[in-house]
């Protein structure tokens, strides 16, 4: 027996018309990156990046592989050793033979202040620091290093005592080589004693500056002004349009006869250029190629002091990019943990409204988070880099390019183009975003590397 004196509810919403949203993306992000960078038009498809001439630099860091247990260096790396730039490979190779391993623990002392320098050391896992007895007695820290990196050069180089101490910060792995075995080979090699001739006497280029202009100033009387001219690089970088691209589908029926309230034709492109774009902005950040994270000039990078990402680590970046700083660009999880660490030590940061949105700021430079910064290692313990730069042709810093036009645009630098119906009533889009970021000034990037995400605090 039915004893419901109304119309259900159920039945009535057979007649009544649903509100309904546009189809909606988790994988929609702000893109803060894409919005902050200013865009440059490139008439021809490709950007040449002319700079002042600079001696020759490589990426501050000689790699190493591991064979049966067994940690070796790649001897191809040895030329970032500024004398052995130009040696001969089986030199590399028999120089590299001659190294061998030691382990450390934390907080073991590797060389102290005034040591011979009889080996240099190179990194294979693990952070240290250089400290120093400063002018006034203090404990002055000059630097972070980690994985593949190198110390002493100079005094190796020249057989001379360390002028600063080294402490390691966790275990690791280093590989040395003696500073008898420099000697052996450069005894043989006349070219290559000339070179470490001209290191050690101060003579030879210093790698990454610029071909010096010379000048005279503050002169008294009339003395003969020196000639000179500026130096420019004989094969300047180009950068030519990279692109990401698919081909979107849609069926004529679904096109005639679902279109309403809602155009699936638009709904589907309008999805597919977000994961278009979200994946432009993956590439400006992490390709092999153009990718800023990959395209820090080796002094320009940081490693982080204690692992969390503090002020401290946050001013060292802006010491490196000091010519009017625009952005960090950071893992959500990285800005968390640095909020954390200004929380501990009561300077939070400040909150500003930039794009829309509140941001974290330091020193009056927001923190734009994106997920497309890497996090390594496993969940909850990872580690991650912190990116600053400055922006803009007119500040020599990072730009991003498009195209200025292109068939059938959409939007700047994006283009959807009709293929067309086949013989199954499929209407093709060839869906195309071209794209790029150039540098255009080695110190308009620097990098915070090491970064743990995973260190809390009790405040209680």
């Amino acid at each position: 027996m039915n004893d419901r004196l109304t119309l259900s509810p159920d039945a009535a919403r057979q007649l009544a018309t649903a509100t309904k949203t546009t189809p909606q993306m988790r994988g929609i992000t702000p893109r803060y990156l894409l919005r902050a960078l200013p865009w440059v038009d490139v008439e021809s498809g490709v950007y040449r990046v002319n700079r002042r001439r600079t001696f020759v630099l490589g990426d501050d860091r000689i790699s190493t592989y591991t064979e049966e247990g067994t940690h070796h260096l790649v001897p191809e790396d040895l030329r970032e050793v500024p004398y052995l730039r130009q040696a001969d490979e089986g030199l590399l190779t028999e120089l590299a033979r001659t190294c061998h391993e030691v382990s450390f623990e934390a907080g073991q002392m590797l060389l102290n202040e005034g040591d011979q320098a009889d080996h240099l050391w190179i990194l294979v896992r693990g952070r240290a620091e250089k400290r120093v007895t400063g002018r006034y007695g203090e404990d002055a820290l000059l630097e972070v290093v980690g994985d593949g990196q190198f110390f002493d050069l100079d005094a190796w180089s020249r057989n001379e005592a360390m002028p600063y101490r080294v402490r390691a910060l966790t275990p690791g792995v280093a590989l040395r080589i003696d500073r008898s075995a420099l000697a052996r080979v450069a005894e043989r090699d006349e070219t290559l004693r000339t070179a470490l001739d001209r290191h050690c006497s101060g003579e030879g280029p210093t790698p990454g500056a610029e071909v010096p202009v010379d000048l005279a100033a503050g002169h008294v009387g009339e003395p003969a002004l020196p000639g000179t001219y500026v130096e420019y690089e004989d094969a300047p970088r180009e950068y030519h349009m990279s692109l990401a691209q698919t081909v979107l589908r849609v069926h004529t029926r679904v096109a005639d006869l679902y279109n309403q309230p809602i155009d699936q034709t638009r709904a589907q492109t309008n999805l597919t250029v977000e994961a278009l774009r979200e994946r432009q902005e993956a590439m400006i950040l992490n390709h092999p190629d153009f990718g800023l994270f990959n395209n820090v000039a080796p002094g320009q990078r940081v490693q982080a002091r204690t692992g969390s990402p503090t002020p401290d680590d946050l001013d060292e970046l802006l010491a490196k990019v000091w010519k009017q700083p625009a952005y960090f660009v950071a893992h959500p999880r990285a800005i968390a943990a640095f909020g954390r660490e200004c929380t501990r030590r009561g300077v939070p940061p400040v909150t500003d409204s930039r794009f829309g949105s509140p941001l974290l700021t330091w020193r009056g430079v927001p923190l734009l988070p994106s997920d497309k910064v890497g996090l390594n290692g496993p969940d909850g313990a990872g580690t991650t880099e912190i990116l600053l730069m400055r922006v803009g042709e007119a500040e020599q810093g990072v730009v991003g390019l498009r195209p200025s036009s292109v068939p059938d645009e959409a939007e700047p630098g994006l283009s959807i183009r009709n293929m067309g119906v086949d013989q199954k009533a499929i209407t093709s889009y060839l869906v195309t975003a071209y794209f790029n970021a150039a540098v255009l000034v080695e110190d308009a990037l620097a990098v915070l590397q090491g970064v743990e995400v995973s260190n809390y605090h009790d405040y209680s």
